[in-house]
């Protein structure tokens, strides 16, 4: 299948929209209830929460035949080296189609400085654990999260910069 993967630009922010709500009720379906799943996503993905994120963060998006079909958040890198991957979401129909790891590139590749890419996945979210695994990604924790009052089980994990490229580059 062929895709392209591009800065987000503030033009593209219905179809991301589009793209994390969709993404969010696939994913999340039996482990984060409805109601409070569209609260989260009326605020982390309304107009003026994805117009800060285009200003302050690095967001990519896959596109097949000029359509949004996944995108990924990253933040600025740290002093430190270290940077949070705070989103990473596809239609359901187009995960497990290497799109995932293409941004994931992007967005190592553009960042400088990156030494370490943290995660936030919740354990349920099989899915997810089992892609930032195969990508390399380490669990450095386990805890509870209160999300507007659900308890999720939250697994925090690093990704190795150098191991990535080093793997990468290799291929």
């Amino acid at each position: 299948m062929e895709f392209t993967i591009r800065n987000m630009e503030v033009d593209d922010i219905p179809q991301v929209q589009h793209v994390a709500r969709t993404s969010w009720h696939s994913t999340y379906e039996g482990i984060i209830p409805i109601d409070i799943q569209e609260s989260f996503l009326q605020y982390a993905y309304s107009d003026d929460m994805m117009k800060k994120r285009v200003e302050k963060s690095f967001i990519y998006v896959s596109e097949v035949a000029e359509q949004i079909v996944g995108f990924a958040n990253f933040s600025p890198v740290k002093e430190s080296g270290e940077a949070e991957l705070a989103a990473i979401y596809f239609y359901p129909e187009y995960q497990g189609k290497g799109m995932g790891t293409a941004l994931l590139q992007a967005g190592i590749k553009h960042s400088i400085g990156m030494k370490e890419l943290f995660i936030n996945v919740e354990k349920e979210n099989e899915v997810g654990t089992a892609f930032y695994r195969a990508k390399g990604f380490e669990v450095v924790s386990e805890f509870d999260d209160d999300f507007d009052g659900h308890i999720l089980k939250t697994v925090r994990m690093v990704l190795n910069v150098s191991v990535w490229n080093s793997l990468t580059n290799s291929l």
